[in-house]
């Protein structure tokens, strides 16, 4: 299959001279692990007090990876990436506080992005996080199969109301909604109540998707699981597939408690893990959509060959390769540029308020070997491209 992610006049085409820089000086910063860690801290400290830094971080990290502080001032973003057939997924990227007030919230906002889209072709898919929507220990209590009080009880079924109301207005609207993963020892309770959900909501085709986490183990067999109740009782599954985003917490957790860790032995063993998944997939498009969230090129040039093989055609709307806003541009550009359906997560919200999000980002991408490394390479061979020019 021709390469196409090495194009950086596609990737970068939005990109002016000034952007460019910016984008080279930031994963310059977060190429450096004791950078990282010292930046976080200070700008922990800086929002701490109060300083005046949001001006600061809005035009630097805010502005390269997020959409705006409001849907409205994504709008924008959504607009011109739309222009090279590049969609978005607004996503309220604010962290969740534990009270029911916050709940409702996020309940809120993500009903106003499914409204949102709607109303635009540029923007395909609603989503939210499942302790958006209620407290982290009530699922994991649920999980472990305890009993609840009488006042958890009732907790529990505004949570289950705040997925209902959700799921249903998307299932009106016909927009899909993607629901996110989490940790391990919480999932049990959301897959449960996801799964309710396709259910009800899934009868002609994929309205809510769940998202599988591949650097688990047992992924897979959760999917093949799953895949028997759909084909029994008759509903479409949507998957969104990622490797996974809390692997240092989740071996640490497993290590301290005692028990086997959930988390795949070696990084070659997750990729093996999410090729089958999507593999699997696709053998079973007829009753499955899949969104492939990945920022590896070989993962995204598999699936390509898979829908070639398979006679899927590159418009088909039961496949979408996803990436973050910020990065990757060199994948989700050319993709689009070469007809697949193509989304960046956007994330939005006040500044102070995502900067947990900015942070996780910073130290994702310090972690993980060869990202930053790639982005900076794909960011000078267009720099450089440009000054010949």
């Amino acid at each position: 299959m021709e390469k196409i992610f090495n194009n950086t006049a596609v990737a970068f085409s939005l990109k002016s001279d000034t952007e460019l820089d910016r984008a080279y000086f930031l994963f310059k910063m977060i190429a450096s692990q004791p950078l990282v860690r010292i930046g976080t801290a200070v700008t922990n400290f800086a929002l701490k007090v109060h300083l005046p830094v949001e001006g600061l971080i809005r035009a630097t990290v805010f502005d390269h990876f997020c959409g705006g502080t409001t849907e409205e001032d994504c709008l924008p973003v959504v607009d011109k990436m739309f222009t090279k057939g590049v969609t978005s997924v607004l996503d309220y990227s604010v962290e969740a506080k534990e009270e029911e007030l916050e709940f409702d919230k996020a309940l809120e906002k993500t009903l106003k992005t499914i409204v949102f889209a709607k109303e635009r072709a540029a923007i395909p898919f609603a989503v939210f996080k499942p302790t958006g929507f209620g407290r982290f220990e009530l699922y994991e209590k649920l999980g472990e199969g305890k009993t609840f009080t009488v006042e958890e009880a009732a907790e529990w079924n505004r949570v289950i109301e705040r997925f209902e109301k959700v799921c249903k207005t998307a299932h009106e609207m016909d927009v899909a909604l993607l629901i996110d993963a989490e940790e391990s020892w919480m999932q049990d309770a959301a897959d449960d109540l996801v799964a309710d959900m396709m259910r009800k909501y899934n009868k002609e085709k994929a309205i809510v998707y769940n998202t599988l986490q591949m650097y688990r183990w047992d992924r897979l067999d959760y999917l093949k699981k799953l895949h028997s109740q759909a084909q029994e009782e008759g509903f479409h599954i949507g998957m969104k597939v990622v490797r996974g985003a809390y692997m240092e917490k989740e071996n640490k957790r497993a290590e301290e408690k005692g028990y086997k860790s959930p988390i795949c032995i070696s990084k070659t063993a997750t990729d093996e893990n999410y090729d089958a998944a999507i593999v699997y997939m696709v053998d079973h498009i007829d009753k499955m959509a899949i969104f492939a969230g990945t920022h590896n090129e070989e993962s995204s040039y598999r699936l390509m060959q898979l829908m070639e093989k398979k006679g899927i055609t590159k418009a088909d709307r039961k496949v979408f390769f996803g990436q973050l806003y910020g990065m990757s541009d060199n994948i989700s550009f050319n993709l689009a540029e070469n007809g697949y359906n193509v989304t960046k997560y956007l994330p939005f919200g006040p500044v102070r308020d995502v900067m947990p999000y900015l942070i996780r980002r910073a130290e994702e991408n310090t972690s993980v070997a060869g990202q930053t490394t790639r982005e900076l390479n794909l960011i000078s061979a267009e720099r450089k491209r440009r000054k010949l020019e």
